[in-house]
C-alpha cells in the first residue's frame, strides 16, 4: 500500500515561493503518475498538476501554468511541486496523489480526482501579506 506525506506548506507572502515535497513510502513511485490537488474554504478540490510515470509529461492548471513546476525524483520516492509568484487565491491545502500505471514508462497524466487511488493528508499554503 503506497503511503503520501506532504510537507512543506506554511505562510508566504505574495509574490512569494514554496517548494512542495511529496514523500512516498510502501513502495516505488516508478510505476505511478503523480497529481497535485488543492482545496480552498468552501471549494472543490481541483487539480494543479500531474507528471506522468515516465516524467516526460506534465500537464497544469491554466491558473497556475508559468507558476508551479511539477517534478519527480524516483531514486529519492520523492515529488515536488515548485510554486512561485504566489498569490492569494493559491491558498488552500495541497495534497499529492497517484495513480498506478501498466508500465513505468507512462506518458500521459490527468488532474482529476477520479483518476487516483492514493492520497496524503494534504499540507496548508497561505498566502498573505
Amino acid at each position: 500500500q503506497l503511503q503520501l506525506v506532504e510537507s512543506g506548506g506554511g505562510l508566504v507572502q505574495p509574490g512569494g515561493s514554496l517548494r512542495l515535497r511529496c514523500a512516498a513510502a510502501g513502495g516505488t513511485v516508478d510505476y505511478y503518475a503523480i497529481g497535485w490537488f488543492r482545496q480552498a474554504p468552501g471549494k472543490e478540490r481541483e487539480g494543479v498538476s500531474c507528471v506522468s510515470a515516465s516524467g516526460g509529461s506534465t500537464d497544469y492548471a491554466n491558473s497556475v501554468k508559468g507558476r508551479f513546476t511539477i517534478s519527480r525524483d524516483n531514486a529519492k520516492n520523492t515529488m515536488y511541486l515548485q510554486m512561485s509568484s504566489l498569490k492569494p487565491e493559491d491558498t488552500a491545502v495541497y495534497y499529492c496523489a497517484a495513480v498506478l500505471e501498466p508500465t513505468p514508462y507512462g506518458s500521459s497524466c490527468h488532474r482529476s480526482t477520479l483518476q487516483y487511488d492514493y492520497w496524503g493528508q494534504g499540507t496548508q499554503v497561505t498566502v498573505s501579506s
